[in-house]
C-alpha cells in the first residue's frame, strides 16, 4: 500500500451567504470522496473547514494508487470462439469492453469446472498529484448553489457562488497544480480582511488551521463555540436572562463572521411599547441581533450582536449597530402606531380587494367561509355559548391583519398582530388569542392553539382551503401541495383529535356548502367523498406514524370510527390486544374472514332457532349477547370493552366451523346457517374489519 500524506484543499472566495456556504459544506466530502475513489486514491476521513471567504477540507491520501492486476470473467469459452478457434462477436464485444483485442483474452476453467474466457489487464500506480490536480477543479465545478444565481468573473466563463481568489492545494508539501477560472493554485492562505490581511504561507496541511488562526481567522465549531460561551456569560451577568438565539439565526450568523466578538447593545426605552414579536422579528430577520429577555420572560432593551472587527473597537461597532437597530425599529413602531388608527371592520373589508386563489375568490369571501363553517364547528363541537359565539367573532376578523402595515412588512407576524389589533379595538381576550392562533400548527412539533375558540377558527381556516383546493379538482399529488393541504390536514386532525373531540365528515359538508353558496360549481358528494378519503389517508399515515401495524390501521379504517379522538383510541385498544392475546385474535381474524367470505347479504340476518342445532345456538346466543354489549360499549366509547366482547366470540365460532357444515345440501339450513353468519359478521361492522388481521 502506498504512503499517505495530508491534504488540504482550500476555495478562497469573496464572502458567501451564509445559506449557500452551508450547502456547499455537506456537498464538498461527498464529492471529494467520490472523485477520490473513482481514480482509486487511497484516503482517510474528510474534515471540513469554512468561513464566509472559504471553503476547505482536510484529510490523508495516499501518494499513488496502488498497481492492480484487473481480471474480468467473459463468457463461456464455446460461446466466445467458434469451432475453428476464431473468436466470436461475443468475444469482441466483451474485449472491446475491456479495453484489449479479442486475441490476449485468456482461456480457462474457472471454479465451477467450465472454461471461460477472461481478461487480464495490469494497470500500474499512478501519482496522486496529477489526479487530485484534475479532481479538485472537478469539485469546484460540481458544487451546487440552489437558489442562488452563480456569478463569472474576469474574462473566464466559469463560475462560483462568489469570485473564487485563491486557492491553497497541498499534498504534504508539494503544491497541487489546480487551474480554476483565472485562478492558480499555492500554498498560500488568506487571513481577516482587518485582523490578518494578506497572504499566509501554509507550509504543509497539518498546520492550516493554526496558520488560519494567527491571521484572525477561526474554524467553524471554535466560532460557534465562542459564541456560545459569551452568550452564555451576558445571561450570567443578568442574573437568569436568557438570549433568544433560533438555530436558523444562529447557524447564520456563525457563518457570516471568521473571528467573533460577542457585544451588548441596547435601543430606546419607548420600543418596548410595540409589541415584542414584531420588534424581535426585526432585529433576527434583518440584522441578526439576539434579543435578551429577562429572567420573568419580558423583552429587555438590551440585544447581542456578533461583531467581526477588532476587539479593541467593541464600542465603534456597538455605537453603528445601535444606529441601525433604531431605524429599523422606528419603522416598527410608525408601521404598529399608524395601524392602531384602523378599525378593524376597515381592514376586513379591504380584503376584498386581496385574492386568496384564482378560482376560490378573495379573502373577504374565505373570512366569511371561515366564519360559517367556525359556527357549524362549535355546534359540533358542543361548546358553550360563550366560546362559539367567541370563536365566531374571532373567524370573522381572523384574516384582517393581512392588510395592515405591520403584517405587510413582517408576514410572518399574521395572526399575531391580528391578535394585538382586535385586543387594542375592544375584543375579549378570548378573541384577541384566537385570532393570533388560528395559524397553528404552523409545522410538525408546533403548538396547538391555546383557547378552544382558536381551536375552532383554525380548523375552520384549514379545513377551507382543503376543500376549496378538492372543489377545483386542484389537491395535492406526489410532488406538488402549493398550498400545504397535507399539513394543514394533519393540523386539523391534531386539534380535533386533542382539543375538539369531534369529528370532520358534517363540517366537510358545511365547507363545501359555503363555496356553493358564493357561486363555485362543482359535485358536492363526488367532492365531499374526496376530502374525506384524504383526511382519513392522514389520519392513517399518522396512526401507522405512531407505530400501529399496518393491519390494525387497516381493519380500524374499514370500520365506522371516523372521529379522529375515538380513532386512534380504538387502533391503540386494537393493537394492545392483539398483543395480549395474539393467538386468540389471530384465530378470530381467520374465522371472521371465512364468515366473511361465505356469508349472502341478500338471506339477511334472521335466524330460524327452530332449524339450528346445539352448536349452531351457542353461536346464536353469544352473537345475541355480542350485539348488545359492543353497541353499549362503543356508544360510551369504551373500546377495549368491545374489543374483548368481540374477542368472546373466538370459541363459539371455531366451534361452528369445526361441527358446521355451512352449505349444507338442505336450502333452508344452508341459507339460516349463511344469515347467522351474517349476524355474526354484523357485530363487527360498526369496530373493525377484522378481515384485514388476517392477511
Amino acid at each position: 500500500m502506498a504512503d499517505t500524506r495530508s491534504f488540504l484543499f482550500e476555495i478562497g472566495t469573496e464572502e458567501m451567504p451564509a445559506a449557500p456556504l452551508m450547502n456547499a459544506v455537506k456537498q464538498l466530502p461527498k464529492l471529494m470522496c467520490a472523485g477520490l475513489d473513482a481514480v482509486g486514491l487511497a484516503h482517510g476521513d474528510v474534515r471540513v473547514v469554512s468561513t464566509p471567504r472559504r471553503l476547505a477540507m482536510l484529510s490523508t491520501v495516499a501518494t499513488q494508487t496502488d498497481a492492480v492486476h484487473d481480471v474480468k470473467r467473459g463468457p463461456a469459452a464455446n460461446i466466445a470462439f467458434d469451432a475453428d478457434g476464431n473468436p466470436t462477436k461475443a468475444a469482441e464485444g466483451f474485449a472491446r469492453k475491456c479495453g484489449i483485442a479479442a486475441t490476449e483474452l485468456v482461456r480457462r476453467e474457472d471454479t465451477d469446472g467450465r472454461e471461460y474466457v477472461f481478461a487480464e489487464k495490469d494497470i500500474p500506480a499512478a501519482p496522486a498529484v496529477p489526479l487530485l490536480s484534475a479532481i479538485c477543479h472537478d469539485v469546484i465545478a460540481k458544487l451546487e448553489w440552489p437558489n442562488y444565481r452563480s456569478q463569472r468573473w474576469g474574462s473566464s466563463h466559469d463560475t462560483f457562488v462568489r469570485p473564487v481568489r485563491w486557492i491553497c492545494a497541498l499534498l504534504g508539501e508539494e503544491v497541487i497544480p489546480v487551474q480554476y477560472a483565472d485562478v492558480t493554485s499555492g500554498n498560500t492562505t488568506r487571513g481577516h480582511r482587518v485582523l490578518g490581511a494578506g497572504e499566509h504561507v501554509v507550509a504543509n496541511p497539518d498546520v492550516y488551521e493554526q496558520v488560519l488562526e494567527g491571521a484572525g481567522v477561526l474554524a467553524e465549531e471554535r466560532r460557534r463555540e465562542v459564541i456560545a460561551e459569551g452568550i452564555k456569560r451576558i445571561e450570567e451577568e443578568r442574573g437568569g436572562a436568557h438570549v433568544d438565539t433560533p438555530k436558523k439565526v444562529l447557524d447564520e450568523v456563525v457563518n457570516l463572521c471568521e473571528w467573533p466578538t460577542v457585544l451588548v447593545g441596547t435601543f430606546d426605552e419607548v420600543f418596548l411599547g410595540v409589541p415584542h414579536e414584531i420588534i424581535c422579528e426585526s432585529m433576527l430577520s434583518n440584522q441578526r441581533y439576539f434579543p435578551i429577555y429577562d429572567k420573568d420572560g419580558s423583552l429587555t432593551r438590551e440585544f447581542v450582536v456578533v461583531g467581526n472587527g477588532k476587539p479593541e473597537c467593541a464600542d465603534t461597532i456597538i455605537d453603528g449597530n445601535e444606529r441601525v437597530v433604531r431605524a429599523r425599529l422606528y419603522d416598527a413602531k410608525f408601521f404598529y402606531d399608524e395601524d392602531l388608527k384602523v378599525p378593524m371592520e376597515e381592514f376586513r373589508a379591504r380584503l376584498a380587494s386581496v385574492a386568496f386563489q384564482e378560482k376560490l375568490g378573495s379573502v373577504l369571501q374565505k373570512s366569511e367561509r371561515i366564519e360559517a363553517i367556525a359556527a357549524a364547528l362549535a355546534a359540533e363541537a358542543g361548546v358553550d355559548g360563550e366560546a362559539a359565539t367567541a370563536a365566531c367573532r374571532a373567524a370573522h376578523l381572523c384574516k384582517a391583519d393581512l392588510v395592515s402595515s405591520a403584517v405587510i412588512e413582517f408576514t410572518s407576524q399574521q395572526g399575531v398582530m391580528g391578535g394585538y389589533y382586535a385586543k387594542a379595538a375592544g375584543e375579549s381576550d378570548a378573541v384577541a388569542s384566537a385570532i393570533r392562533d388560528h395559524y397553528r400548527p404552523r409545522f410538525a412539533g408546533d403548538e396547538l392553539p391555546e383557547g378552544i375558540e382558536g381551536c375552532i377558527v383554525a380548523v375552520a381556516d384549514k379545513l377551507d382551503t382543503i376543500a376549496g383546493m378538492f372543489a377545483i379538482d386542484e389537491p395535492p399529488t406526489g410532488s406538488k401541495d402549493p398550498f400545504a393541504l397535507r399539513r394543514s390536514a394533519i393540523g386539523v386532525l391534531n386539534i380535533l383529535r386533542t382539543r375538539l373531540k369531534c369529528g370532520y365528515d358534517k363540517i366537510v359538508d358545511v365547507a363545501l356548502d359555503a363555496y356553493s353558496s358564493q357561486g363555485l360549481s362543482f359535485e358536492h358528494d363526488e367532492v365531499a367523498d374526496n376530502v374525506r378519503a384524504f383526511i382519513h389517508g392522514r389520519m392513517e399515515q399518522m396512526a401507522r406514524d405512531e407505530g400501529l401495524s399496518a393491519d390494525t390501521v387497516a381493519a380500524v379504517s374499514a370500520g365506522s370510527v371516523t372521529v379522529p379522538a375515538d380513532f386512534f383510541v380504538l387502533a391503540h385498544a386494537l393493537e394492545d390486544a392483539r398483543s395480549n392475546d395474539a393467538e386468540t385474535f389471530e384465530n378470530l381474524a381467520t374465522a371472521y374472514a371465512r364468515a366473511n367470505n361465505l356469508r349472502d347479504a341478500s338471506l339477511g340476518a334472521d335466524v330460524d332457532e327452530s332449524l339450528i342445532n346445539e352448536v349452531e345456538h351457542a353461536l346464536f346466543c353469544a352473537v345475541v349477547q355480542a350485539e348488545g354489549r359492543v353497541a353499549r360499549a362503543m356508544d360510551a366509547h369504551d373500546f377495549s370493552a368491545a374489543i374483548a366482547e368481540l374477542a368472546s366470540l373466538r370459541k363459539p365460532v371455531d366451534l361452528f366451523f369445526d361441527r358446521v357444515k355451512v352449505m349444507d345440501d338442505d336450502q333452508k339450513l344452508r341459507e339460516n346457517r349463511l344469515s347467522l353468519l351474517n349476524r355474526f359478521v354484523g357485530v363487527f361492522a360498526n369496530v373493525a374489519d377484522f378481515g384485514q388481521l388476517s392477511k
